[in-house]
């Protein structure tokens, strides 16, 4: 019976020293945090039966790195939003972040929860409620990525709205338009509210833009008078045109007055009345080379 045994274990020691240093590692169930995988170079030949491995030290021990898990890139933290987080997303979205802000932030928070199985099918089970229901009866219940960017971007716009002179009054209507043509925004007339007086001036004012029936924006709005796009471009070009014609202001043409019995100690000379000096052309210059002045006609020119 004991040789039965010793040949048993022998059999497992056999299949043992056969696996690859793959398979080997694959038995460690350790967390691997701040680990170096190494391999040999050189792999080590198999030995005889019943002897242990045969190392060179010189061969044996170099060995090459597989993975660095200190500097590899950390895994991030799977979560389901419970509520609308600016620039992340909104209730139901699986988001993935650090750990610490999903941890720190989100969780601790109440402002997302693991993907569990139950959280999964809880929040799977609302959205089908609110894809089924009639349009009539559905009531917004979250906020998607998209909307959020669409909410900051009302929180930093400044809304001008032109007064035709033939419009009474500023309506929800005009509003609305010009949100589309000036913003790219389109606002429903029932999601905007306006001041409950009547805007027939100009002025400043405000408005309320509801996105998705949760979010209210408040937006501050500017009453200008309307001015023809065709005219405005008319009066640029013009502006433009008269900047680049008109020469700097030369002194000569400034004005000056002197009082009575005043002395005048500097007078200015535009640079227009200086006189250029006289330029000689190079046969006269290479004829008075040739011929130089007589001592008569030096006393002449004196």
């Amino acid at each position: 019976m004991w040789s039965t045994s010793h040949h048993v274990l022998r059999d497992v020691v056999r299949e043992l020293t056969k696996l690859t240093h793959s398979s080997v590692r694959c038995f460690s169930k350790t967390s691997c945090k701040n680990t170096v995988v190494v391999e040999r170079w050189w792999q080590v030949p198999l030995s005889k039966e019943g002897r242990p491995p045969r190392l060179y030290p010189r061969r044996h021990q170099v060995y090459k790195v597989v993975e660095d898990t200190k500097n590899a890139p950390k895994e991030k933290l799977e979560l389901i939003l419970t509520q609308t987080v600016p620039k992340l997303g909104g209730r139901g979205d699986t988001v993935f972040v650090k750990k610490n802000v999903g941890r720190n932030k989100l969780l601790a928070k109440d402002l997302a929860v693991y993907p569990s199985p139950e959280n999964k099918e809880m929040f799977a089970e609302e959205l089908r409620l609110l894809r089924e229901g009639k349009p009539e009866e559905r009531t917004q219940t979250r906020t998607g990525q998209l909307v959020s960017m669409t909410v900051e971007f009302l929180k930093h716009m400044e809304m001008k709205v032109e007064k035709k002179p033939s419009e009474y009054d500023i309506t929800k209507e005009i509003v609305c338009r010009q949100f589309l043509t000036k913003r790219g925004v389109f606002v429903p007339p029932h999601a905007l509210k306006l001041s409950e007086e009547p805007i027939k001036d100009l002025g400043d004012y405000w408005c309320e833009v509801t996105v998705n029936g949760i979010d209210t924006v408040r937006i501050p709005m500017s009453v200008v008078p309307f001015v023809d796009p065709r005219a405005r471009r008319k009066k640029q070009d013009n502006d433009s045109v008269t900047k680049a014609a008109v020469p700097e202001a030369s002194i000569s043409e400034t004005p000056v007055t002197v009082a009575a019995g005043a002395v005048v100690s500097e007078v200015v000379v535009p640079a227009e009345t200086v006189p250029l000096p006289l330029v000689e052309s190079r046969e006269e210059t290479m004829e008075k080379e040739a011929f130089p002045p007589t001592d008569n006609q030096k006393k002449e020119k004196d």
